[in-house]
């Protein structure tokens, strides 16, 4: 069996994505490799055996398709990090493999708490391309441990952990599921209805524009507008109003009608709040649960 580390750092770094895109989409084309890195036909193909050397049970061929699946026995043969592979599904660029390269410069950061499961990250991913519903077996705050029935369509980051935004068959709406709450997920046959799908979700598709102030409570609102290249004074941000409300939230945005939150650690304030009425998710922004529970 070959070495996968016997091999030029170009060719391991096509070995990574070809077996990350076939675990994690369920299909590859010979092509995929081609159009990723600009190699010849023969190339890729010398790719492909030499990865099936690597990893024999890896990998089935679906004739009807004409493209390799992942099979039951699949081993990944490369260390993928959660963190980069999910910049990878985010990006379209990384591909997940940790190549050990030197830093150019000292950097430090934070650091990430939350490692989503690889495998259960797999089979969402998977159902998404193919459009297919998922069981899973779910951990919520407020029911406890429940199996529930989803057909995933999108993965969306808050800045502090993943989520999976998903019809709930159950709810009959779509929802967003922490991705390290989900224990087990397992594909279920048979098609799934137009209603359940991305195109569905009105919340996914509506864009909210938001503009984004220095706090008035702040005594020299400059120093904001300079933390975040603010032009004339103003941040304007486009999100999907699914997302709205993670945004507000990570960058600790006073989104109440009065700027009634603390300045000093609100430094951001939502100067056009009546952008967020109809905004499902808006219930997480700092200040508005308090406003609409004042509305009431």
């Amino acid at each position: 069996m070959a070495n996968p580390l016997d091999v030029s750092q170009s060719q391991r770094e096509r070995l990574a994505f070809l077996e990350l895109r076939a675990f994690f989409t369920g299909e590859l084309r010979r092509g995929d490799i081609e159009a990723r890195f600009g190699i010849k036909p023969a190339a890729a193909s010398r790719d492909l055996s030499l990865y099936r050397e690597i990893a024999p049970a890896n990998l089935d061929y679906d004739q009807t398709s004409r493209c390799y699946r992942p099979s039951a026995e699949f081993k990944p043969v490369h260390e993928f990090h959660s963190e980069r592979v999910l910049a990878w599904l985010l990006q379209g660029f990384g591909d997940g493999l940790d190549l050990g390269l030197k830093q150019a410069t000292p950097c430090e950061g934070p650091g990430q708490l939350v490692r989503p499961d690889m495998a259960v990250l797999g089979a969402i991913t998977r159902s998404m391309c193919a459009k297919k519903a998922l069981r899973i077996n779910y951990l919520s705050l407020s029911s406890g441990a429940k199996k529930r029935e989803i057909v995933p369509v999108a993965l969306a980051d808050n800045g502090l952990r993943w989520h999976v935004r998903g019809y709930d068959r159950e709810r009959q709406r779509f929802s967003d599921f922490v991705l390290t709450r989900i224990a087990k997920a397992q594909e279920i046959d048979g098609e799934v209805a137009e209603s359940e799908l991305l195109p569905a979700d009105e919340q996914w598709a509506r864009m909210v524009d938001m503009e984004i102030v220095p706090h008035p409570g702040i005594q020299f609102p400059k120093a904001v507008e300079a933390d975040y290249a603010m032009e004339d004074g103003t941040l304007r941000i486009k999100t999907r109003a699914a997302l709205a409300g993670y945004v507000l939230r990570r960058w600790g945005i006073d989104s109440s009608d009065d700027h009634r939150l603390d300045p000093a650690s609100h430094h951001l304030w939502l100067r056009n709040p009546q952008t967020l009425y109809g905004v499902e998710s808006a219930s997480l922004a700092p200040g508005r649960d308090a406003v609409q529970k004042g509305r009431q």
